[in-house]
């Protein structure tokens, strides 16, 4: 059991879904990691968002957003599957802007504050490779993003979403590599007859500074696969992420600094939690 616990905390790195955005299972990172957590045990982890200047394109708004608690749940089911939550959180937006924009007119916020519950992600991952000498390890992972944040108060989008990720990942010496492909399928939030098919990248590392601290980076989004404008909420997204994480037997605290890579996404912003590792009380 100890040896399963330590083998996550150094090699737990992070998730993609985000687009979602993703709060993943590795904070501060969205890059999944191939590795499961182990069977018997549960993953819990929790920390905030903080953008400046997240915009809105089918609600109209534009402002400062804060996540808390932003919550998410990992379930070992043997050593190579595990089963997500994600997106347990609520989410705050100071707005500064508001916009002409496909559905503004359903957005009832009369202040400059608004307030709601964030989609929901579950989740699966089961790992097809295990890592070796010259044999990176190999996973698969297909999450459901389900609409629980409301198109009235402008946060959300009243959509259901389907991803399909491939996850490689190795280790050299004391650097993990990370990377993500895969497949989102996004509901239109203006026609619920149409979707928008998004590829979605992700690249991480980890470089070990002495036995519970390290640096880590990622750059991670999704590109439209739409010829022409894509439909709103569909766009091509991505960030750059660095920060650094602190582990003290089965708790991990974490740090790190984001900045958007397209018009649409947040400027910068800072996000900051902490991980615990336990076994789960279903054990026998």
């Amino acid at each position: 059991m100890k040896r399963r616990v330590r083998q996550f905390v150094c090699w737990g790195i992070g998730i993609s879904v985000i687009a979602v955005s993703a709060a993943a299972q590795q904070r501060p990172l969205v890059t999944e990691d191939p590795e499961p957590i182990g069977d018997g045990l549960v993953l819990l982890e929790a920390g905030f968002d903080h953008s400046w200047t997240q915009k809105y394109p089918v609600s109209g708004l534009s402002g400062d957003l804060l996540r808390w608690p932003l919550v998410g749940l990992s379930f070992g089911l043997g050593e190579n599957a595990e089963v997500q939550i994600d997106g347990i959180s609520r989410s705050t937006l100071t707005i500064y802007e508001r916009f002409d924009a496909p559905l503004s007119s359903m957005v009832q916020v009369p202040g400059d504050t608004s307030r709601g519950f964030d989609d929901l992600v579950v989740g699966t991952k089961v790992k097809l490779v295990s890592e070796a000498n010259r044999v990176p390890a190999v996973a698969l992972r297909f999450a459901t993003r389900l609409p629980n944040a409301s198109n009235e108060t402008g946060l959300g989008l009243d959509t259901m979403d389907f991803f399909q990720s491939l996850l490689v990942a190795k280790t050299v010496q004391s650097i993990r590599v990370v990377g993500n492909v895969g497949l989102g399928i996004l509901s239109d939030p203006i026609r619920g007859d149409r979707q928008n098919d998004v590829l979605t990248l992700g690249v991480s590392v980890a470089r070990a500074l002495t036995d519970q601290a390290e640096v880590v980076g990622e750059v991670n989004g999704r590109i439209s696969t739409r010829r022409g404008v894509p439909p709103p909420g569909t766009e091509s997204r991505g960030a750059m992420t660095i920060g650094l994480r602190y582990t003290r037997g089965a708790v991990r605290v974490d740090g790190g600094l984001f900045a958007g890579l397209t018009t649409l996404d947040p400027r910068v912003g800072a996000t900051a939690g902490l991980t615990w590792v336990f076994e789960s009380f279903l054990t026998p």
